[in-house]
């Protein structure tokens, strides 16, 4: 059992594609969090990696370490239901796929694109950069050996 569960938005695994020496490629390699995508961001991912020039093992290979979530491809739907989270429609398929991988978390380069308190309160997913929630990690860890 993990004992953390992150939904990844897909600018997290891009990054991660693009150096692994940062709080995104730690977040990608990290073991004991259980690390989710969905099929809808699976597939924006590997249309930015092409547009970016990552080779195809390269994504391949990082991207078979997260969990995939399938949501409906309705589009329309997903933006009706979770649009209210969003100030972007387009992104609210990725609210949808945090609620619906039943994650605590999501990892977000774009925390201004989406109401973090309404998430929080609504699902209870907690919206942060990787960085802040390696500094969550991090901060538990020290309380937990005290």
């Amino acid at each position: 059992m993990f004992p953390h569960k992150v939904f990844l938005d897909s600018d997290v695994v891009i990054s991660a594609l693009l150096s692994d020496h940062g709080a995104s490629g730690w977040l990608i390699r990290d073991a004991n969090i259980q690390k989710w995508v969905s099929n809808l961001s699976q597939k924006e991912i590997k249309m930015v990696a092409k547009r970016l020039n990552i080779t195809d093992e390269k994504s391949r290979l990082t991207l078979k370490l997260p969990s995939v979530v399938a949501l409906n491809n309705d589009l329309d739907k997903i933006k009706e239901k979770f649009g209210s989270y969003v100030d972007d429609s387009n992104d609210a398929h990725v609210v949808a796929g945090a609620v619906a991988a039943g994650a605590g978390y999501l990892a977000t380069y774009n925390l201004r694109h989406f109401r973090v308190d309404k998430i929080r309160s609504d699902f209870g997913v907690v919206v942060m950069t990787p960085g802040l929630f390696l500094q969550y990690l991090r901060s538990i860890a020290v309380a937990a050996k005290s």
